[in-house]
């Protein structure tokens, strides 16, 4: 009788979980100690001796402390990307990225919970905010963020985005209600999921009446 062959596949999947468990480990290491200490305040080193891993191994996850301190916020971008290139084509451009957002923050909570608490999600939130260096940052991911939705609905309408300007006029609009409504749940005490989804759905309801001629006749 042959001698069974074997199994490699669960070693890689054993070793692909563990490097996962790493790199979420280095994130809520990080993420405390920035906001327990501050940003600039806050070595390379005293992350890795958090997860107890040697500089080295950071620097396999991460090229610097920005790449950390954006990691979950890039997770959130991603799946919000992922759901919007998924929406029907019929859905008209501002539908499509209302019900992009919408799914997405449905299902983002418990991914975020699995790397980090969402108290903390909230308070690095607030940290990226206050920290210049870190707005900085911030604003050329979300103008870059920005032109890559852009491209993304000027494609799904059959448009180009350097032409006609109503892609990027429209992601204007959007991101920044996205971002008024990010600022006052990251001042809030509620870090819920259901609030920061009631809170994006309520901003995005008053695109239509902010933009109205009489704001008089448009409570």
């Amino acid at each position: 009788m042959a001698t069974p062959t074997p199994q490699t596949a669960p070693t890689g999947g054993l070793r692909e979980r563990k490097k996962q468990r790493t790199r979420d480990a280095l994130i809520r290491a990080a993420l405390e100690l920035f906001t327990e200490q501050g940003y600039d305040a806050t070595t390379v080193d005293e992350i890795a001796e958090v997860v107890d891993v040697s500089q080295r191994t950071y620097f396999r996850y991460f090229a610097n402390k920005e790449d950390v301190a954006f990691a979950v916020q890039e997770m959130v971008e991603a799946r919000f990307l992922e759901e919007l290139s998924a929406r029907p084509a019929a859905e008209a451009p501002l539908t499509a990225l209302r019900s992009a957002v919408m799914v997405a923050w449905d299902e983002i909570g418990s991914a975020i919970e699995s790397v980090i608490p969402l108290e903390l999600h909230m308070r690095s939130y607030q940290m990226i905010e206050s920290t210049p260096a870190l707005v900085a940052v911030h604003l050329r991911r979300s103008s870059e963020l920005e032109e890559q939705i852009a491209r993304l609905i000027a494609r799904r309408e059959g448009l180009d985005v350097d032409t006609d300007p109503r892609p990027r006029v429209l992601v204007a609009a959007f991101s920044g209600v996205m971002r008024v409504a990010g600022k006052v749940w990251g001042e809030g005490q509620d870090c819920s999921v259901a609030s920061i989804r009631e809170l994006t759905e309520s901003y995005l309801d008053h695109i239509g009446p902010a933009i109205a001629d009489d704001w008089r006749s448009h409570p």
